[in-house]
């Protein structure tokens, strides 16, 4: 069954005065860097299928390996550890 809309006004003004009084600590401090680092880790993740396909496109337009390092700040020799070597026409 829905709550009352003051009960949920009542619970957010407790919640609001909890978070007022509310002092920081040295551990809340880790916590949100782990979590931000986490976040990071996560975006890194999910943008590096993308990164991986314009490598690719980038090959197949005639980039240069050096030149391709550049735009990911990573060396060429990083472009084919990560990526895989360049395929060569047969």
């Amino acid at each position: 069954m829905p709550r009352p809309p003051q009960d949920i006004l009542d619970h957010a003004e407790d919640l609001a005065r909890h978070l007022v009084r509310y002092e920081l600590s040295a551990d809340d401090e880790v916590a949100v860097a782990e979590h931000l680092l986490r976040l990071a880790a996560m975006a890194r993740a999910q943008s590096e299928p993308q990164i991986s396909e314009a490598v690719d496109a980038a090959r197949r337009a005639g980039i240069a390996g050096k030149r391709m390092g550049g735009g990911l700040g990573i060396s060429a020799q990083a472009v084919q550890q990560r990526y895989g070597p360049t395929q060569r026409p047969a």
